[in-house]
């Protein structure tokens, strides 16, 4: 019985030397080829990925207004937002920030669906942050909807661009999802940023003093530099050692001129954009727990205390970035879990006040916004937001809701004295500041203009511990 028949063109001799002749090229090629095969293979199967992604959301001239009321003018730099998408085995994630001044509730939960719209996946898989310069808009859109009564009312929230710029985003991380690659370490470092941030609230036997973002009083400027975290942390993601991407928190008001019709991402956009350029990595900051802290003691809202501070944030970026220790990924958590904060009842607070705030046509245009974010809040408060947290190892990322005072990121690091912690405060600034408790005898600005009780404290203590996993 026959078991195979040789082909006729293989009982040629000549053909046979050709092919004897030839054979370790051929053995080589396609042990080359089943190399190749094997990476490609690796990389779509290996258990952790990583994308990048960068959108221009600048409103345009006369349109979406800056903070409050501000109608652009120039654009001097663009608004970006910035971030990441990660792979963990078949699930998926986005971290991001938002070179804007602030989005609260219906505007925060915009940019997030469609952010996770963009990556195919669930919300409570996205957190978006802002960075919070004052020369970026500041968005509510259920304000907006108890501004829509007034029929002469200065536009306060464009609808429509609000929607475009959203779908923008989204597509730029939906591209996103066909770049990304494999990471198998996690970098972590920090570095002492040097004359930038100082307190906003310093307490001198007994008496108060305030000191916010600029000022030109030598008696303030001489006040001590206060309690604030000197640190920015930076967070890697990388293969082996190569950095496929940066992200650095820092707490502080980041505003430096301010006020004018001047689109700009300010000093950590500038500090954020000269690192990237000269260490060709991707980039993104992340403020943290900053709501009593600011540049104040540092500047005097000149162009050359503008410089001054970048040129000392990114320094500080730079030392953080070169002194990046790297280990193996071996485990990997995201986290979420749900805060309620009461809203205030106090005088000039309840809703009945501000309502009639709105109803004033005697007091500014600003006021009346403002009156209308106090509104929107109290009538959703009973609404929860959803904070989420990674942890990567012993490295954890905190996404925090609100203006929150530096206490919460302090309270946060020691829940983990053996970990890495980074905080991002600013998600969704619907409570406006989170003051602790007892900053609200002591007065001030952040107390003044919180949208929630003071009885917040004990609520984002107990939410930070379950980000962490306790119970």
């Amino acid at each position: 019985m026959t078991l195979f028949v040789v082909p006729a063109f293989f009982k040629n001799l000549r053909f046979r030397a050709i092919c004897f002749a030839c054979w370790p090229i051929m053995f080589v090629s396609l042990v080359i080829l089943s190399l190749c095969v094997s990476d490609v293979l690796a990389a779509k199967d290996g258990p952790y990925r990583i994308s990048t992604f960068s959108c221009d959301t600048s409103p345009p001239k006369d349109g979406h207004p800056l903070i409050w009321l501000v109608r652009v003018k120039t654009i001097e730099t663009p608004l970006l937002a910035k971030g990441v998408v990660i792979e963990a085995g078949d699930e998926r994630y986005v971290l991001c920030a938002l070179d804007w001044c602030g989005l609260c509730n219906s505007s925060y939960e915009l940019f997030r669906s469609k952010l996770a719209a963009g990556a195919g996946v669930d919300v409570s898989h996205v957190a978006i942050q802002c960075v919070h310069p004052h020369t970026a808009p500041y968005t509510d859109g259920d304000a907006q909807k108890l501004l829509d009564q007034f029929k002469d009312f200065p536009m306060y929230v464009d609808v429509k661009f609000m929607d475009e710029v959203t779908d923008r985003l989204a597509k730029s991380v939906k591209d996103s999802l066909a770049r990304l690659e494999p990471f198998d370490s996690i970098g972590t470092s920090q570095a002492k940023v040097d004359r930038v941030a100082s307190s906003r609230r310093i307490i001198i036997d007994g008496k108060f003093h305030g000191r916010l973002s600029s000022t030109t009083d030598p008696k303030l400027i001489a006040l001590p530099e206060g309690k604030i975290d000197p640190f920015v942390k930076t967070i890697t993601f990388a293969r082996g050692e190569k950095p496929l991407a940066r992200l650095h928190y820092y707490a502080t008001h980041p505003q430096t001129r301010y006020g004018d019709p001047r689109v700009c991402s300010d000093m950590p956009g500038f500090a954020r954009k000269r690192l990237e350029d000269s260490e060709g990595v991707f980039q993104i900051y992340f403020n943290g727990c900053g709501a009593d802290v600011a540049l104040g003691k540092y500047n005097n809202r000149s162009w050359k205390a503008r410089d001054e501070l970048t040129d000392r944030l990114h320094a500080g970026l730079v030392a953080s970035a070169k002194a990046t220790k790297y280990q193996p990924v071996k485990s990997f958590k995201w986290r979420t879990t749900d805060v309620k904060f009461d809203k205030r009842t106090d005088a000039g607070n309840r809703i009945e006040d501000n309502m009639a705030v709105m109803k004033d046509l005697k007091v500014a245009n600003s006021t009346r916004v403002r009156a209308a974010t106090r509104v929107a809040f109290a009538q959703r408060a009973d609404r929860p937001i959803e904070l989420t947290s990674l942890q990567i190892n012993d490295v954890y990322i905190l996404n925090l809701c609100g203006e929150c005072m530096l206490e919460y990121q302090l309270y946060a690091q020691k829940q983990r004295p053996d970990g890495f912690v980074a905080v991002a405060a600013y998600g969704d600034l619907g409570p406006g500041y989170i003051c602790t408790e007892k900053s609200f005898p002591e007065g001030g600005y952040e107390p003044s203009a919180s949208r929630v009780s003071p009885k917040s404290e004990p609520v984002l203590k107990k939410a930070i511990r379950e980000l962490f996993g306790d119970k």
